[in-house]
């Protein structure tokens, strides 16, 4: 932070970081700027490839640079950072709008420049950033949500391909993902067009009438619709193929950390009885390395399933707590709260900023599971619903949801739904007096009346 000193000439800001350099990122090339005492080119330029990159932690060692700052240019930033973050140099990286209020003339060297001198005073807000490992780990969690949605197009497209030969087969059966649904489309592609053979594949508990389901498998069986609907499964498949090989993956990994650092059966996993759903399913058990990572089993919140659990794992990594005070800033940084800005002692606005931040969608994902949950958690969603409307009852919640998480990993304590009861009981008892109050002015209305 900076910090204000008075001299003979006033007030004036002291210089907190005195080994600090700048980098200004780009594509081609890493404009590179130290103190003009460490060296006599003190404002370099250097290639973007990979020995180019050591060059420039060697001439920061020689410079005696212990804290480098750069922007967060694209994906640029990614391979220096990682780079100066293995030869044990402090990096902040800072949000580019931050640093973009410079007048003058603007040239790399001058903004490597700008980002050394504001560093130098503490004037620079550093983003957060997990360790190398947890970059590893959310790159390939961020790669099988991909898949995830490339799965999901190219079941829009056997979906479309069904259609199109007018087999209403998705009218019929709820899940065509299912067993039933994929029997019967395996069967298609193999060559069946017989709609009473393709009904005898569903599965007992399927309840459309036998009847109707052979109605909705008579079609016109189109030679370029068979082709692409075979296309489109053999694609989903190959997808889900490659999920489970992410998964043993992120298992591999995991296990590799938990090993490295003495983790495994560290504390018992306080294991939550929730459903855990087959669409989208994790093939290993989450639950027991996140437990073995937070130190708490973070499931057992409700709205918090395996798949949720695995993001925020991959995003927020292991020491997240170091960089966040406490749970407002953590809150802030996850975008779950208006920016306020104050002017004259008015508030102009207290928008949410619309800015993209994982863990924030994540939540809100999870706040939204809650609107028909009957636990604590679903009521409180319910009561901000009634207050503030649908939209507004979904930020509250994941802002709950971040506190809940931030409380727990930092005091290393369980989930007790026994705390939000009692907030529901306090919202209750206030809705109570409100009414009572209610009722008190239409008895006074009524009474001035007759």
């Amino acid at each position: 932070m900076a910090k204000k000193i008075k001299t003979n000439g006033g007030v004036k800001l002291a210089v907190i970081n005195e080994n600090v350099a700048g980098i200004d990122v780009s594509s081609t090339e890493m404009q590179v700027c130290v103190p003009e005492d460490r060296a006599e080119e003190n404002n370099r330029v250097f290639g973007v490839f990979t020995e180019d990159l050591y060059k420039i932690a060697d001439f920061l060692s020689e410079c005696r640079i212990e804290k480098v700052s750069m922007e967060s240019t694209g994906i640029y930033w990614v391979s220096i950072y990682k780079v100066l973050v293995e030869r044990g140099f402090d990096v902040i990286l800072v949000n580019a709008r931050d640093v973009k209020n410079i007048t003058g003339k603007k040239t790399d060297e001058i903004d490597a420049e700008w980002l050394m001198v504001l560093h130098s005073y503490g004037l620079l807000r550093p983003c957060f950033q997990p360790d190398n490992f947890t970059r590893e780990l959310r790159n390939i969690i961020r790669h099988r949500e991909n898949l995830v949605r490339s799965a999901s197009k190219e079941v829009l497209h056997v979906q479309k391909s069904l259609e199109q030969m007018n087999i209403k087969l998705s009218n019929v059966i709820s899940d065509i993902l299912g067993k039933s649904g994929q029997a019967i489309i395996h069967s298609i592609i193999d060559g069946e067009r017989s709609p009473e053979v393709l009904v005898e594949l569903a599965e007992k508990v399927c309840k459309t009438p036998k009847e109707v389901m052979i109605k909705a498998l008579n079609g016109s069986w189109d030679r370029d619709h068979l082709f692409t609907l075979q296309q489109s499964q053999e694609m989903y498949e190959y997808i889900q193929q490659k999920i489970v090989l992410c998964d043993k993956e992120v298992e591999k990994m995991l296990e590799e950390y938990c090993e490295k650092n003495d983790l495994e059966n560290k504390k018992k996993v306080i294991r939550c009885s929730k459903i855990i759903g087959t669409k989208s399913k994790i093939h290993f058990d989450v639950e027991k390395y996140s437990s073995d990572i937070f130190g708490v089993n973070l499931m057992a919140i409700p709205g918090i399933n395996q798949i949720a659990l695995l993001k925020i794992l991959g995003e927020l990594g292991v020491d997240f707590i170091k960089n966040f005070e406490n749970f407002d800033k953590f809150c802030s940084w996850c975008n779950l709260v208006p920016n306020n800005k104050i002017s004259g002692g008015k508030l102009l606005s207290s928008r949410i900023d619309k800015k993209k931040n994982h863990v924030g969608l994540i939540l809100r994902q999870s706040a939204n599971s809650l609107k028909q949950n009957k636990s604590e958690l679903g009521q409180y969603f319910r009561y901000q619903q009634s207050k503030k409307g649908y939209k507004m009852a979904i930020i509250a919640t994941a802002r709950k949801l971040a506190i809940i998480i931030y409380t727990m990993v930092k005091n290393q304590q369980e989930y007790d739904p026994h705390c939000q009861q009692e907030e529901y009981i306090s919202n209750l008892q206030k809705k109570k007096a409100k009414l009572i109050r209610a009722l008190q002015n239409t008895e006074k209305q009524l009474i001035k009346a007759s």
